[in-house]
């Protein structure tokens, strides 16, 4: 029946064509007015830019090329409505199945809900299996001609994952001639390098046009003890001193039997000491200081060809083309692995104690750092033919299909099977297998180390088809003007996978425990899209349209559902014209989060019970520690916490409910200024989220008698012996409601100053609330104006602004990001790093053309080395990775030559 009901739509769609094309009879005046329109993001009808009703961004190749940076994420990520988590190569350890992947997230509502197009169409997912967002690293900055931001819902337009907006990236479409670039930067202390090379070239005539370009980009790692030189905490109240991991390298234990049970001590740290010594653990001297082995920028090196080209197989048809292909290496260090857990008893040969005791952390630095590692292609051909038919019709169909491929792995990798043959002293020394001391630095020998140690790989992809169709042009006349159509249907099938190594899933290896993903769903979709003007030519309304917009979507995993767009279009005059948008919509599951498994991962955590019976803690805090049987003294002994990830087969689907209003301002007293201010207000019920594990334990310690729903042990646990969390769980769940709303403003301005062309543009967003309550009748959790350690930051208040001064020969570029203060949503007030102040960020670049194939261009980010703020639940670097900056400045210079 499904298919019955979507075939027999899509044949009333086709029929109902014929007779629109004779209706829709257009004068030569009118038809040039046709010819002038585009497809503006946020619709399928044919318009021009300015008669959009929707809230659009554009950055165009220019506005792309001053920003100095040489990566689309970079662009989109410095944006004044980019908020909370997206991966970068600062922060890959928390992009799930894609470390590496680079991201965009529109007003912090997450990845998966801001949708990323390719000249209008969708983009496979990327990352190293089963993702859940588009890797913003396939798309090379030279292809592209503009980037259009609809900060708006779009889901009747475009579909699923359109709740927070769009970022349709349009690329140049000819291109006559050949162009060769190289661009190379660092840090001004030499570190961090970049470089690349990209060419370009094309030609068109009469009969079409066919344009290629080949790059390759690549930079250097940043070690984060360059850009910090410790992990930092608040021990001692009132100052911030040094601390590392309580995973120690001669091995931190716990006695479990005899007088001394409970006690915590230390194995031998010295290389040339005595390996059975031990002593009481003191976090001060045993401690691991890990920030060597891990890295604040982390390398990433890409190779991209793309191909572009048309072909008019008659004068109302044209054949078309797209490939995308990118190939993507990249690596993080990790620091040396831990092992966890392991019981000896009094009588181990190894065990020197006398007593039972259990190894609780012991730092394999013997094995060096571990190192993640990721080798991910991606490519994408569309292919389609469009054309005009009957008296200015236009069509198009269409087929994309996407694949990602990728192969993953680790190295330095303890086999827990092959461990535990050599800890037995009933199998060790025979058989090839050594006898294994992990009590005391220095007592694991190189021959422990080759039986235990492995390299993993696993494999994933992802894959997309979509086949589309469709056709919009004007129907018919009302006395306010003609009224547009749009129709459409889509077939879309997207499928992931994920792959790891064998022993992982097994669970025999020493690391984060995965299960394999897989998963698929198809849906088919018809739209239909209208322009209604109800006023022309009025006294204070110059035009009124009501835009219509509703889609049908038929999923073989949930069901059916409909979703509509309505926005009011007035032109109150030439200079002012106020617009609205009211819009569902309904996002599924996507692979990850329904099919993903259950995975563990060691995270960023901030534990309220850390210090809980000291002077100045908050009382209901410290009662509710006290109560749960945390010790007195108790200390949090590291900034990670083995928590458990992954999907969640439970989930159901998330609606949403969209409302936008706002003006823009041509000022008239004042030529080429324009002024735009956007209302935003974003309701999604049936949330699915994933909910921090600091955030989880901060709001039961701080509830009443512990009565959150939080507090319940399907969320975490404790040992019952020391208090450590043994525990804690940041599965998706479906949250009983997420809202956002805020403000837009922006003004562009055009002038001369000097006699030179002169260009100002401001952005600036304030986020007036963004709250979310985990269950039905639960208080709502607060994100607006805080830092969230571990989905990034929610600051009210976020602007870019620029200028550029063009001359006859040369143009000049500075910009502004501001990223406004925010407080640590885990931290006490009056903690240190509880409150993040506000940062500025200056970026300058000049362009010399020294004829008219040969420009220089140099620049300098962070020119004033802003260092980014202190966090107390920071998510590495001692501050919030996700929101600022930690190269420091950098310095480029880039050559290009063109004919």
């Amino acid at each position: 029946m499904k298919k019955l009901l979507f075939s027999t739509v899509a044949v009333a769609v086709a029929t109902a064509i014929t007779p629109m094309t004779v209706s829709a009879q257009a004068s030569d005046t009118d038809q040039a007015k046709v010819d002038e329109r585009i497809v503006v993001t946020g619709s399928r009808i044919k318009r021009t830019e300015a008669e959009s009703a929707a809230p659009i961004q554009v950055f165009s190749a220019e506005d792309i090329e001053t920003s100095g940076v040489t990566s689309l994420e970079m662009v989109l990520q410095r944006m004044s409505a980019s908020a909370g988590f997206a991966g970068n190569q600062s922060n890959a350890y928390w992009t799930g199945n894609g470390y590496g992947t680079a991201q965009v997230n529109l007003r912090g509502l997450g990845i998966n809900r801001t949708l990323v197009l390719l000249n209008g169409r969708r983009i496979v997912n990327g990352g190293t299996g089963a993702n859940s967002s588009v890797d913003l690293n396939m798309i090379p900055v030279e292809v592209i001609e503009r980037v259009e931001v609809l900060k708006d819902g779009a889901s009747a337009i475009y579909g699923a994952d359109a709740v927070a907006g769009v970022v349709n990236i349009i690329t140049k479409k000819s291109y006559d001639g050949f162009a060769i670039e190289a661009r190379t930067g660092a840090t001004d202390s030499g570190d961090a390098q970049d470089r690349s090379v990209n060419l370009i070239l094309g030609t068109s005539g009469d009969k079409g046009s066919v344009m290629a370009t080949v790059g390759y980009r690549s930079s250097d790692a940043l070690n984060m003890s360059d850009q910090a030189k410790c992990a930092l905490a608040e021990t001692v109240p009132g100052e911030l001193r040094c601390f590392g991991s309580s995973s120690t390298v001669g091995g931190r234990a716990t006695i479990l039997t005899g007088p001394d049970a409970g006690q915590r001590i230390n194995f031998n740290q010295d290389p040339s000491g005595d390996g059975d010594s031990f002593a009481p653990y003191d976090p001060d001297i045993h401690n691991f200081d890990y920030f060597p082995f891990l890295n604040s920028v982390n390398p990433v090196s890409n190779w991209n060809f793309t191909a572009f080209g048309d072909y008019h197989l008659s004068p109302d048809t044209t054949f078309f083309s797209e490939f995308v292909y990118n190939n993507r290496t990249s690596d993080q260090l990790a620091t040396p692995g831990t092992l966890r857990g392991i019981e000896l008893d009094a009588s181990h040969p190894t065990n020197p104690t006398g007593e039972d005791i259990r190894l609780d952390g012991r730092r394999l630095l013997e094995g060096g750092p571990r190192i993640f590692f990721q080798d991910v292609n991606t490519f994408r051909v569309v292919t389609g033919l469009n054309g005009v038919v009957g008296e200015g019709w236009n069509w198009e169909v269409a087929y994309n299909y996407g694949r990602n491929t990728a192969v993953d792995g680790m190295t330095n990798i303890v086999n827990t099977q092959r461990l535990a043959q050599g800890l037995d002293p009933n199998t060790c020394g025979s058989d090839g297998i050594p006898c294994i001391d992990l009590l005391g630095f220095g007592d694991l020998t190189d021959e422990a180390l080759d039986h235990i140690m492995f390299r993993t790989s696993g494999d994933g992809g992802n894959e997309q088809r979509s086949l589309t169709a469709n056709i919009t042009g004007d129907l018919f006349s009302l006395p306010a003007g003609w009224v547009p159509v749009a129709f459409g249907v889509e077939h879309r099938k997207e499928k992931g996978w994920r792959n790891p190594d064998s022993s992982i899933a097994a669970g025999i290896m020493n690391t984060n425990q995965a299960e394999p993903i897989e998963g698929q769903y198809t849906v088919n979709e018809v739209y239909a899209e209208t322009s209604i003007p109800l006023v022309a030519d009025k006294q204070f309304a110059q035009h009124i349209s009501l835009d219509l917009a509703y889609r049908y979507s038929d999923y073989d995993t949930f069901g059916s559902d409909g979703n509509y767009k309505a926005s009011l279009h007035w032109q109150v005059s030439d200079d002012l014209k106020l617009r609205a948008t009211k819009s569902t919509a309904f996002r599924i599951p996507n692979i990850p989060e329904l099919f993903g498994g259950v995975a563990e991962g060691n995270l960023t955590t901030t534990d309220p019970c850390d210090g809980w019976d000291q002077p100045g803690k908050d009382p209901v805090v410290a009662a509710n520690c006290s109560a749960d049987g945390v010790p007195a003294g108790y200390t949090q002994l590291g900034a990670t916490v083995l928590t458990t990830v992954g999907g969640n087969p439970n989930l159901k689907p998330e609606d949403a409910d969209t409302f936008t209003a706002g003006f823009v301002w041509d000022v008239s007293y004042i030529e080429n200024l324009q002024l735009t201010v956007d209302y935003y207000d974003i309701d999604v019920k049936n949330a699915i989220q994933r909910i921090p594990g600091s955030t989880k334990l901060a709001v039961c310690y701080n509830s009443d008698n512990m009565s959150h729903q939080f507090c319940s042990d399907e969320h975490f646990t404790r040992d019952p012996l020391t208090g450590e969390i043994n525990f804690l769980s940041a599965q998706p769940t479906n949250a009983a409601t997420e809202n956002v709303s805020g403000i837009d403003a922006a003004m562009f301005y055009q002038t001369q100053i000097a006699g030179f062309d002169t260009n100002f543009d401001w952005n600036i967003s304030y986020l007036k609330e963004y709250t979310f309550a985990p269950f039905e009748g639960a208080p709502e959790i607060e994100y607006a104006g805080y830092i969230t350690g571990g989905r990034g930051s929610y600051a009210q208040w976020r602007s870019n602004a620029s200028a550029t001064v063009k001359g006859d020969n040369w143009r000049a570029h500075y910009g502004i990001q501001y990223i406004g203060g925010a407080d640590d949503i885990n931290a006490s007030p009056g903690d240190i790093g509880a409150e993040a102040p506000s940062v500025f960020y200056h970026n300058v670049q000049g362009t010399y053309y020294v004829n008219n194939e040969l420009s220089v261009t140099g620049g300098v980010n962070n020119l004033f080395d802003k260092e980014p703020p202190f966090i107390q639940s920071w998510t590495d670097a001692n501050t919030d990775t996700m929101t600022y900056d930690l190269l420091g400045r950098q310095l480029y210079v880039k050559l290009r030559y063109a004919f």
